[in-house]
């Protein structure tokens, strides 16, 4: 039995699966995020060690649980965990949506080389500008800082006891060469960090370590348990949708929005504003769009309305319309891809007295889909293709939504039947590799296609020229 541990911003999920990959039971256990002051997100990492614990005591009992010889851990990236000589939390992990360190971002992204060797922008959510923020207003806990680990390698730590970070994960601290697959003197030196402050770095499906005996005793398992690397949340739903190679990609339609595509070298675009990472797999990379808010936007507009979402949407049925009176910028939380903008801020456009809350859900729908579709675009001027692609996360229940995405982008998007395909199940499968040494190729495999949504051939015009006018407003607004 193998174990994937998704570490996500708002609870954790466990899955455990067969020596064939197939998922067999999970378990899940939530935590809350911290806003202190206006643009700031933290959590307590021992909230995350509360709810393995819960979740492990979830599973016990599911036939073969004892058996579980591999863990691997999928966690939300770019988080700041700072630990002193004694490996003690010194204050909340800064999260990947904090925005307080804009300034120190624009400051590391303006230095010589740092876009070169990283591969990206420095967004104000990566973890170096947090560190750099930590110096300048918390200088007592930046000398007393002897480790940074990313909330994933936190978990590790718990698990293994030592301090080790995989290479997916470890891309978007702004710290290591992307292309070389190791931290950065250079790097490091620009944030005012030191080598020894950083993790040891392992590959996703190599084996980063044991778990320690007495987490083995406690669980009830009987060992030995190899933990494998890991992954970056991303990096993880790539590797349970397997998306490995170029041409290749999915599109989440999820709390944020992302567009994927796996590439089999290093090529960095840091201009267009998408993320290029390490894959979970050695000799590979990804690149992605992201955009901040995506499922998110529509959630928004249920609080303010005090419906539902889904109430929201439901007279607009299945067929798809053409765009509505009233346009929507989906930018609740500044946007990275393509403007890397955290003040950048939403709106929307062509409001009368006649336009209803069913008006305003619809062109939330769509400027959410165009926001996509400048991720998409990003990809292509690196060079992109995306000739394959699934569409994933909680929007992607809404046939209508899926059927305006498809047409937006011009792209058929296929809809994986229901069952496992995410962040877990990639963990899941990296645990198996580290203890197997199984083909990569094998195991990590796409999932059977529930259908294929073909663009609407009728409506396409019109959702480009609506594109246009959208493009046309963000350059306004940026």
């Amino acid at each position: 039995m193998y174990l994937g541990i998704d570490l996500g911003t708002s609870g954790l999920r466990a899955l455990m699966t067969d020596a064939a990959g197939k998922p067999v039971a999970s378990a899940e256990a939530q935590y809350d995020v911290q806003t202190p002051h206006p643009g700031w997100s933290e959590q307590d990492p021992g909230d995350w060690i509360t709810a393995l614990d819960q979740a492990m005591a979830q599973l016990q009992g599911s036939p073969g649980y004892s058996d579980i010889c591999g863990i691997a851990v999928a966690g939300h990236m770019h988080g700041a965990v700072l630990l002193d000589g004694f490996d003690q939390v010194l204050r909340p992990c800064i999260l990947w949506n904090d925005t307080r360190s804009a300034a120190e971002a624009a400051e590391l992204d303006a230095t010589a080389k740092v876009r070169d060797l990283s591969g990206n922008i420095v967004f104000p959510g990566f973890t170096a500008p947090k560190l750099l923020w930590v110096q300048r207003h918390q200088p007592e806990i930046f000398a007393n800082t002897a480790k940074v680990l990313l909330p994933a390698a936190y978990l590790y730590l718990h698990l293994t006891g030592r301090h080790v970070a995989d290479m997916s994960d470890s891309a978007g601290t702004s710290w290591l060469d992307v292309g070389a697959r190791d931290w950065s003197e250079q790097l490091l030196d620009a944030g005012h960090m030191r080598r020894d402050q950083m993790p040891d770095l392992v590959e996703g499906s190599a084996a980063a370590g044991t778990l320690r005996p007495e987490l083995a005793v406690r669980w009830g398992l009987t060992g030995p348990v190899t933990i494998a690397g890991g992954a970056g949340d991303n990096a993880a739903a790539a590797c349970g949708t397997g998306v490995m190679a170029p041409g290749q990609g999915f599109v989440s339609l999820g709390t944020s929005g992302v567009v994927l595509t796996a590439r089999d070298g290093f090529r960095p675009d840091p201009a267009t504003a998408v993320h290029t990472f390490c894959h979970a797999i050695p000799d590979r990379w990804y690149q992605m769009g992201v955009m901040l808010s995506a499922t998110d936007c529509m959630n928004w507009l249920g609080r303010i309305t005090g419906q539902s979402p889904a109430d929201l949407t439901a007279g607009l049925g299945e067929e798809l319309q053409p765009p509505g009176p009233v346009t929507f910028m989906p930018y609740l939380s500044g946007e990275r891809t393509p403007h890397n903008s955290a003040s950048l801020r939403g709106g929307f456009q062509g409001l009368s007295i006649a336009t209803t809350a069913e008006d305003l859900a619809r062109a939330v729908m769509e400027g959410v889909c165009y926001g996509l579709r400048d991720c998409l675009e990003a990809l292509r001027k690196t060079g992109a293709e995306i000739d394959s692609c699934l569409v994933i996360g909680g929007g992607s229940k809404s046939a209508y939504w899926v059927k305006l995405l498809a047409t937006i982008l011009n792209l058929p998007l296929q809809l994986p039947k229901d069952g496992e395909f995410g962040a877990a199940l990639g963990a899941a499968r990296l645990a198996r590799l580290a203890v197997t040494g199984d083909d990569p190729a094998e195991v990590l495999t796409a999932p059977e296609s529930a259908m294929t949504v073909a663009p609407d051939p009728q409506l396409r015009d019109g959702y480009e020229a609506g594109y246009a006018a959208f493009r046309k407003r963000a350059a306004e607004l940026t």
